[in-house]
């Protein structure tokens, strides 16, 4: 299952998310995070409050949509009001969290802790076969 999560800058909740989601993957998802936007880096923060947890966050880098699958079967967006252009999904939301950056560290660890219930909850429902899975106008070769 290829799953991406998608910001404006790829950098802080994203690259969390991504992070998480390798973190707990059982080999059965693809992992993906980018931005609408181009940005240097991640944030030191999200970095940090990441490892803080144990997370390897070495895979962290910020990425571009065109850097990521052209479909997916699950897309998550941050809540950063972040327009995609369209992407062949078979199941999108939106997680509605707040951009801590420029805030201090417990912001990033307030982030990061809702970030990582909302991963293990999106882990559950797959898993439950609760995901509300669209199949209408999704083909892609798994293989590939």
């Amino acid at each position: 299952m290829r799953i991406a999560f998608v910001c404006t800058h790829n950098s802080c909740r994203s690259i969390m998310a991504e992070g998480f989601l390798r973190h707990y993957n059982d080999g059965n998802f693809e992992v993906f995070s980018a931005g609408t936007e181009k940005y240097s880096s991640p944030k030191p923060l999200a970095i940090e409050v990441m490892e803080d947890l144990g997370i390897d966050m070495s895979h962290a880098r910020s990425k571009l949509l065109n850097e990521i699958p052209s479909k997916l079967d699950v897309l998550i967006t941050m809540g950063c009001g972040v327009e995609c252009p369209f992407i062949p999904t078979r199941h999108r939301e939106d997680w509605g969290l707040d951009d801590p950056s420029g805030g201090p560290k417990s912001a990033f660890e307030i982030t990061r802790d809702l970030i990582k219930d909302r991963v293990l909850d999106l882990i559950e429902r797959i898993k439950a076969d609760t995901l509300k899975i669209n199949e209408i106008n999704f083909e892609y070769n798994k293989n590939k």
